[in-house]
């Protein structure tokens, strides 16, 4: 992702609105906000033109510890032909991820989009740009809880970098198919997974000992070898090692998945960042941090400082 990408202030409150009845030239704005007092807390102001025109500036003040102090640097980071604002109620400006999904969705060309969201409060975002993060993950259940708790991540992470979820689903009756069998052993019933005209079990179930495939993963292989003593012919379904396999489509984006050998916390498996089979919310938020450290410049890219912000 481009270190100059999703700029957007660390909190609304350095964004003040102020409306001019004069056309949104550079030279114009400069003349007239360099010289006029700012709230210490401001660094940005939106400001509305004309015939429903818009900028942002950045502003620098002779002092950030003054209430206020004049503005002694302009500099215009969006024009009015780059920028559009958008009234977007529902959106949560204090979430990246949101604020760039907005932004995306409602103004898909803009360079620059203004927004005026939840509570009334003002921000935006420059270059919205979010940074692709596969998921790869299995299915039944749907949604893939995986992918589903990654989504709920996103909704509220306020330290997260905006991020788009790319999903790499594998079915797992697609994968039984794979080995034909006329009887199939599942880790659990809880995903609801039962191949249509086959004899299925479980094996948190311990059934007794039947002809079957397991489609499970290592932790499945070693439960049934504890509880039968054999090693049953078997079809892989953890997505960390079908990830490895090969299974997933070659690309150089980044990859959240999950495995069942990995009981807590999280680990980097090269390109992977893996979380436990029955991960958290508070571990898949964990997972994504880790997985775009390395991924990302500085979420934020502010100059010193912050007329006053909506707060």
């Amino acid at each position: 992702m481009d270190s100059a990408a999703n700029r957007m202030p660390v909190r609304y409150r350095e964004v003040a609105v102020s409306t001019v009845d004069f056309p949104l030239t550079t030279a114009a704005l400069r003349g007239h906000f360099e010289g006029r007092e700012a709230y210490r807390r401001t660094g940005y102001v939106v400001v509305h033109g004309p015939d429903r025109e818009v900028a942002l500036l950045e502003v620098e003040k002779s002092s950030v510890e003054e209430l206020f102090a004049p503005i002694t640097r302009v500099t215009v980071l969006a024009g009015p032909d780059e920028a559009v604002f958008v009234h977007a109620a529902d959106v949560d400006l204090g979430v990246p991820g949101q604020v760039c999904r907005a932004a995306l969705t409602r103004a898909p060309d803009a360079r620059c989009v203004i927004i005026q969201g939840l509570y009334e409060h003002v921000s935006f975002i420059l270059d919205p740009a979010p940074l692709r993060v596969r998921v790869a993950e299995v299915a039944p259940p749907h949604p893939p809880k995986l992918l589903d708790q990654a989504r709920r991540v996103l909704e509220l992470a306020e330290d997260l970098p905006p991020i788009a979820l790319e999903p790499e689903i594998f079915d797992l009756v697609d994968l039984a198919a794979g080995r034909p069998a006329e009887r199939y052993l599942f880790p659990c019933r809880g995903s609801g997974i039962a191949p249509a005209g086959k004899e299925v079990f479980y094996l948190d179930e311990r059934p007794p000992r039947h002809d079957w495939v397991l489609v499970g993963c290592e932790r499945s292989r070693q439960i049934h070898r504890h509880f039968y003593g054999d090693e049953p012919p078997s079809v892989e379904m953890c997505p960390r090692e079908l990830v490895k396999a090969g299974f997933a489509a070659t690309s150089d984006t980044p990859i959240l998945t999950k495995c069942c050998d990995l009981e807590e916390g999280v680990i980097r498996d090269g390109a992977m960042t893996v979380v436990p089979w029955g991960a958290t919310l508070s571990e898949v938020h964990a997972g994504l941090r880790r997985l775009v450290s390395a991924q990302r410049g500085p979420r934020h890219q502010l100059a010193g400082g912050s007329l006053a912000g909506n707060e």
